[in-house]
């Protein structure tokens, strides 16, 4: 991770707890606690989806202040079955399982209220649970806006992005035939669910050094190696792509529409102002939509949360969020939140499992476009 980060963010710490959430569907999800048991909790919603939480995630929270709650999504990082398996069903990982997986862990842990922080795909995550369950949440700080609306997608995927790395676009085209080019993320989607591996390893080595390499304002090196390695890579891509060939089970602009719900939340947007992957237009959206928000637009950042405005911005967020120091401790709020959601059910490691959603369609569509 780039050096810059220990100016700015706190020292690398380790978690006091790690355990896992039996989910159901055969799902079990990693989960650590670090920092301050006692302190203000916060969920960490990693990026992707299918990334995976790192170390350094720890670091956007001071640990004497917060109490905080790392997650490996469905599929990916220490969270298994992972995707990476050449037979991997990826039926039962959709947002709303996303979504009823982070509930079921924050009433396992016996949480009133956590802050939320998610960037990229972490930010519609973020938006996602804290639209469905707006009482469990105390702040919301969100970075890369993403809300997986038709045109975003195309612009990454389809196309649009190629008018400024025309060379990288060349290199994401490259194991796709001509015939195919007009439809990519079905093209890739052809691939990735191949289950022979010199199928679907180069394809999703590509997927994922297409996206590494356009996260940051200046090539990071390390970045790409460690998303191109095989394992992590494999998992990565094909949930991506699972996840944007279906809109992330959203209606188209679902996200943003749904800010009326969380207006009184307080809220922190960060943007990198020449972020490639998720273009500023999106946050833009949000911030016109969601003004109480407070909006910061990095204007020598892409995407990354490790570019150092962008991170210096998250951390300034969240120390200003610690200074509201309630512990998320509240056994009556716990059980009040019951009544939002009551088909959500589970357990932590050892107490058997439940289902978490209700059915959802996730059959691959079939599409015009290979956006959702």
């Amino acid at each position: 991770m780039n050096e810059h980060l220990d100016e700015i963010l706190y020292p690398a710490i380790e978690p006091y707890d790690t355990g896992t959430l039996i989910a159901g569907e055969g799902n079990r999800i990693y989960y650590e606690q670090c920092g301050n048991p006692d302190g203000k909790p916060v969920v960490f919603l990693h990026g992707g989806p299918g990334a995976g939480a790192s170390p350094w995630h720890r670091r956007f929270f001071d640990p004497e202040r917060y109490r905080i709650i790392l997650i490996d999504q469905r599929g990916c990082g220490r969270s298994t079955p992972h995707a990476s398996d050449p037979h991997a069903d990826l039926r039962h990982n959709t947002t709303w399982h996303l979504v009823a997986d982070i509930e079921l862990l924050r009433r396992n842990l016996g949480i009133a209220k956590w802050q939320v922080f998610g960037g990229s795909w972490g930010s519609a995550l973020a938006l996602a649970y804290t639209q469905a369950h707006p009482r469990a949440v105390s702040e919301i700080v969100l970075r890369g806006i993403f809300t997986l609306r038709r045109h975003e997608l195309e612009w990454f995927y389809e196309g649009g992005a190629a008018s400024i790395v025309p060379d990288l676009w060349e290199d994401f085209v490259a194991p796709i035939p001509i015939l195919e080019r007009s439809q990519m993320m079905q093209a890739y989607h052809r691939r990735l669910t191949d289950p022979d591996p010199e199928v679907h390893v180069p394809a999703a080595i590509a997927w994922s050094r297409w996206e590494a390499a356009n996260l940051t304002l200046l090539p990071d090196p390390a970045l790409i190696e460690s998303m191109t390695e095989p394992r992590a890579a494999v998992a990565f891509a094909r949930i991506e792509n699972h996840y944007f060939l279906h809109g992330g089970w959203f209606d188209e602009g679902q996200l943003i529409a749904g800010v009326e719900r969380i207006r009184h939340i307080p809220a922190v947007i960060v943007q990198g102002r020449y972020d490639l992957c998720t273009p500023a237009m999106t946050a833009w959206d949000l911030h016109r939509a969601w003004p109480e928000a407070e909006f910061t637009m990095v204007p020598d950042a892409a995407h990354a949360a490790s570019e150092p405005g962008i991170a210096a911005a998250l951390r300034a967020a969240t120390d200003r969020f610690a200074a509201d120091a309630h512990d998320g401790h509240d056994d009556a709020a716990v059980e009040d939140a019951h009544d939002e959601h009551d088909d959500v059910t589970g357990a932590v490691e050892g107490a058997g499992e439940a289902s978490v959603a209700p059915d959802i369609d996730t059959t691959e569509p079939a599409r015009e476009s290979g956006a959702a």
